[in-house]
């Protein structure tokens, strides 16, 4: 067998900052050319700025508080997860955290996939109407 298999322990203090997107604090644990994994924490009543993840899969796993998650056109969709809650990511989809909880939301990330992990952008593309006009949401 020859090979050896590495397991390696990830302390608190020995995450490094992540990359940045406003309102969220992202702790990175692993690395790595096909996978990403750390924690993201986010003060209550906080709303991300926009962002996507490129071509990674994501998946997010609740620890505390609540994390609403607003995506689609216009960022018209949203979904709210709790303590044990899991969300699923697709590559490419344009969304927004926020913390409607009066606690800190603190949740475990894991990403699939390769290149880079974060891309901050203005926001989703707008609804169509039936005519195939634009219409942006209001804003929050």
């Amino acid at each position: 067998m020859g090979e050896t298999v590495g397991v390696r322990l990830i302390k608190p203090e020995e995450r490094r900052e992540g990359q940045a997107t406003p309102g969220m604090r992202r702790e990175e644990a692993i690395a790595t050319d096909r996978m990403w994994a750390g924690l993201v924490v986010t003060a209550p009543g906080m709303v991300s700025g926009w962002h996507h993840h490129g071509d990674y899969e994501t998946a997010i796993c609740v620890l505390t508080g609540a994390f609403r998650m607003e995506f689609g056109p216009g960022g018209g969709e949203a979904l709210e997860a709790g303590p044990r809650d899991f969300l699923f990511v697709e590559p490419g989809a344009i969304h927004r955290e926020s913390n409607p909880s009066a606690e800190d939301g603190t949740a475990v990330i894991v990403r699939s996939g390769s290149g880079e992990p974060v891309f901050n952008v203005d926001g989703p593309p707008p609804r169509r109407d039936a005519g195939g006009r634009s219409s942006r949401r209001a804003p929050r």
